[in-house]
C-alpha cells in the first residue's frame, strides 16, 4: 500500500516553528550600545535609547546601555547621561586598551558582557564603527542580525520585528531572529527621532572587567589622523536641507541646488542616481544607502521620490517637492508639491529669499 500523501507546509515565518534552546530562555532585557569615540558619543546612541524604551516598556523589562571604553572621566559621564535618556542601568567596561576602537578589543568586551549578563535585544547604531562591531559580535555569538533598520517592534510573542529596505530599496520586509539570542539589530543615523533628555539620578552600574591585556591585540594604534572631510557634510543632523536630483538635467544645474543651500544657511544633499554619474561625492547622498536626514525643511528639487530616497527623508517636518512630473511618487509625502521645472524655480527661490533673509536671519528658517 501506498504511502498516504502529505499536504505541504505552509511557507514563510508561519512555518516556522518557534522552540527557544532552553540556555537562551534566561535572555531578558533591551540594550543599546552607547557609541564613543574620543570623549564624544554618538547621538545615535541617544537615538536608539529612545527606540529601545519603547520595545522595553512593551516587554516589561530593563532597558540598559552599554559603555565601552578608556577609564576616566568621559566614560563615566556617558554611563551617566545614557540615563537622561531611558535607560534603568549601565554596564560600563572601562580599560585604556580600549582608548581607540579596535574591533578585536572591543568584540571582545562587548561579546564577554553579553555572555555574562545576557540581554534579548541588543542594538547599535549603523555607523562605520557600529556596522563594523555589530557583524563580529554576532558572528563571535553565533546569532543573527539585521542591518540598517528603518523600524523595530516587538510582535505577540516578544520578537523582535526589524524592518528594513530589500531588493535595492524597492521593498520593505521585516525579519525576525527566532530561536537565537541576544536578537540585534542595526539602525542608522536619525531613522528614530532624538528622545527628549530628562534631567534624572543616576541608576545602577555595573562595571565588567576587560580581561584582555595589549599583547593580545594584533592590531597597534600608531597615531589618530582626523578625518580632514569629516566637517564638510553634516546632512544628518541638519536643520534644512536642498537636494537634487536627475530631473536637474546636467551638473552645471546642480549648482543651483547649492546656491539656494549657501542663501538658507542649508546643507545640499542628492539623491542616488547623481552619485552614480559622478555628478556628486557620496557623503553627499540621502536616501536607504546614504544618509537618513530629519531637517525641519527638506526641498528636494527634480527628485523622483522612489521608495529608497523615500525611507531617508520622510521624518523630515516639512516637505517641499519641486518636478514636472505630476505624477513623481515624492508627491505622495511631501506636503508641499509644486509642479513646475526646478531650473526655473531655484533661482527664483534663491534670489527671493537673498533679498528677504539677512546673514543673521538665516536660523529663523529652521525654527
Amino acid at each position: 500500500m501506498s504511502e498516504p500523501i502529505k499536504a505541504a507546509a505552509p511557507a514563510g515565518r508561519a512555518a516556522t516553528k518557534k522552540e527557544l534552546p532552553e540556555h537562551f530562555k534566561g535572555y531578558k532585557h533591551v540594550w543599546v550600545f552607547i557609541e564613543q569615540e574620543r570623549g564624544q558619543v554618538h547621538p545615535v546612541s541617544w537615538e536608539l535609547l529612545g527606540a529601545g524604551r519603547q520595545l522595553a516598556d512593551k516587554l516589561k523589562v530593563d532597558l540598559a546601555a552599554v559603555v565601552i571604553g578608556p577609564e576616566g572621566e568621559a566614560t563615566q559621564h556617558a554611563a551617566t547621561e545614557a540615563f537622561c535618556y531611558g535607560a534603568d542601568l549601565a554596564y560600563v567596561v572601562a580599560d585604556d586598551i580600549l582608548a581607540d576602537y579596535r574591533n578585536e578589543s572591543y568584540t571582545k568586551a562587548l561579546t564577554d558582557v553579553v555572555n555574562a549578563y545576557k540581554p534579548e535585544i541588543l542594538l547599535l547604531g549603523a555607523t562605520t564603527l557600529g556596522r563594523d562591531l555589530a557583524g563580529s559580535v554576532a558572528t563571535t555569538l553565533l546569532t543573527g542580525l539585521t542591518a540598517d533598520c528603518t523600524a523595530l517592534d516587538v510582535d505577540a510573542d516578544g520578537s523582535l520585528a526589524a524592518t528594513r529596505p530589500t531588493f535595492g530599496g524597492s521593498l520593505m520586509c521585516t525579519i525576525y531572529t527566532l530561536n537565537y539570542r541576544p536578537q540585534m539589530a542595526t539602525v542608522r543615523p536619525r531613522v528614530m527621532p532624538m528622545p527628549e533628555r530628562v534631567e534624572r539620578e543616576p541608576g545602577r552600574i555595573v562595571t565588567h572587567p576587560l580581561g584582555l591585556v595589549e599583547a593580545d591585540i594584533v592590531t597597534k594604534v600608531l597615531s589618530f589622523l582626523p578625518d580632514r572631510e569629516s566637517a564638510k557634510s553634516n546632512l544628518a543632523y541638519a536643520d534644512v536641507v536642498v537636494a537634487g536630483g536627475l530631473g536637474l538635467g546636467s551638473p552645471e544645474n546642480f549648482q543651483l541646488v547649492r546656491q539656494l543651500a549657501s542663501v538658507l544657511g542649508a546643507e545640499y544633499g542628492c539623491s542616488r542616481p547623481l552619485v552614480q554619474k559622478g555628478w556628486v561625492t557620496s557623503d553627499r547622498q540621502i536616501g536607504q544607502t546614504g544618509k537618513t536626514i530629519r531637517p525641519r525643511l527638506y526641498i528636494a528639487a527634480g527628485i523622483s521620490g522612489a521608495i529608497q530616497h523615500r525611507v531617508g527623508v520622510e521624518g523630515a517636518d516639512l516637505i517641499v517637492a519641486i518636478n514636472t512630473d505630476r505624477n513623481a511618487p515624492i508627491f505622495d509625502f511631501a506636503h508641499v508639491g509644486i509642479i513646475t521645472d526646478a531650473i526655473r524655480l531655484l533661482p527664483a527661490l534663491t534670489e527671493a529669499f537673498r533679498a528677504r533673509l539677512s546673514p543673521h536671519s538665516r536660523d529663523r528658517i529652521a525654527s
